[in-house]
């Protein structure tokens, strides 16, 4: 079978499997912006997130995570830190059950439009004041914190590394300030390893902490996730 066009895509392949979306060179399309679209348009998630109607593909990670370690409980009160568009905060609103039992607030610098069950505020969560804003919108102590906050990429693996972790590290400050005892607190880090520090007071403050890598993250991408799971409560 010959290449079939598609949208100014090609698209190439055989009846006995998926074909696949190949999208041409242009003379305003950089070659970085072009693998993405590909990948974007090839990604089984992406599609998927359209079909049931997540905001994101990230959603399917947050769903497999769940699934395996049950963190997110009917009735459970989270915060999500980095929401924005929204995939994350759509699946702790349908399995916390908000707002009939449980709540969800959210963050991030960027819009994001109105999700059933969750109070938004736009704003960096590093403003000194974002975290008290954050606790009395909740209205008492929460049962997990989220976090799949990631800085904007430069290229450089240990700059890109430093900044994830710096936002890994104030989320989890965060939690500890935040979280009821058996808490739970989840967070994007980068391969390359959680820093040394940061794991032992999480190890101190929580009964098991663990990297997790979801089956919805892309093999290629250098991102985990950082579980804490049993929180001990403050001294």
């Amino acid at each position: 079978m010959g290449p079939r066009r598609s949208g100014g895509a090609i698209v190439r392949g055989k009846s006995s499997r998926p074909l696949k979306v190949r999208v041409k060179s242009g003379k305003n399309r950089s070659l970085s912006s072009r693998l993405w679209l590909e990948r974007q348009l090839n990604d089984p998630y992406v599609a998927r997130a359209r079909r049931e109607g997540y905001r994101s593909r990230a959603a399917f990670k947050l769903v497999e995570i769940d699934d395996k370690h049950r963190i997110l409980k009917k009735e459970a009160r989270v915060i999500d830190l980095g929401a924005a568009p929204g995939g994350w905060s759509q699946v702790a609103a349908s399995r916390v059950d908000a707002p009939q039992s449980g709540k969800v607030v959210a963050i991030d610098l960027l819009d994001m439009e109105a999700i059933p069950g969750v109070d938004f505020i736009k704003r960096d969560f590093l403003d000194a004041d974002a975290p008290d804003q954050l606790k009395a919108m909740l209205g008492g102590p929460a049962d997990i914190v989220l976090s799949d906050m990631a800085a904007n990429a430069t290229g450089h693996a240990r700059t890109d590394h430093l900044k994830i972790m710096a936002l890994v590290e104030a989320a989890a400050e965060f939690a500890r300030e935040v979280l009821a005892p058996g808490g739970a607190f989840l967070a994007k880090v980068l391969q390359g390893g959680t820093e040394s520090t940061l794991l032992s007071a999480l190890k101190r403050d929580f009964a098991l902490v663990k990297h997790v890598k979801p089956a919805a993250s892309r093999a290629e991408s250098a991102e985990l996730y950082l579980l804490a799971t049993g929180f001990r409560g403050t001294r």
